[in-house]
């Protein structure tokens, strides 16, 4: 409650993060599928396309590396590619792994670039017109991209079964698919 500007950051995500997780958790292939309203996304589609925005941020966002995973983000601004990243595909267990996976890998990136120069360092991405960009931005964006489908989560898990809450108990565990 009173860290330094970086502790705070990857807190405030971090929590977003295990709530995000939270909501999607424990579900069979058809509670991963369930959709509401006019949206295409599930929870499953969810773990996916934030699977993949953990990999841009932590790869190519943050020191230009290729992004891996069979990810192709030139196509992600395309109707076929926004599909594919959201589309969810794979069980339950593979799923969860994805995500689980490309948070691990992120949260050490992201570390190492901390260690490696604070906050202030400029990364790789840069905003339309070529002005630089630094790490506490790339980290706001991350937390920022959370916040909005961490919403849109809570919305789908209650629909599947009624799960509601803004934490998870104290001593809740990810444990994948039901």
């Amino acid at each position: 409650m009173a860290g330094t500007e970086a502790e705070h950051l990857l807190g405030s995500l971090d929590r977003l993060r295990t709530t995000f997780r939270w909501k999607a958790d424990g579900l069979d292939a058809a509670g991963l599928r369930t959709r509401i309203g006019a949206s295409a996304l599930s929870l499953g589609g969810l773990l996916s396309h934030l699977a993949a925005v953990e990999e841009l941020y932590s790869t190519h966002r943050l020191s230009g590396a290729p992004i891996g995973g069979g990810w192709d983000p030139s196509r992600w601004d395309t109707a076929e590619g926004w599909a594919e990243t959201c589309a969810g595909a794979g069980t339950p267990a593979e799923l969860y792994a994805l995500w689980d996976d490309a948070v691990t890998r992120s949260r050490e990136r992201t570390a190492a670039a901390l260690a490696d120069g604070g906050l202030d360092q400029l990364v790789h991405t840069g905003w339309l017109g070529g002005q630089q960009v630094s790490l506490r931005r790339l980290l706001c964006d991350l937390l920022e991209e959370y916040g909005r489908h961490t919403g849109h989560a809570d919305l789908l898990r209650e629909a599947v079964d009624g799960r509601v809450g803004e934490d998870p108990p104290d001593d809740w565990r990810p444990v994948g698919a039901a």
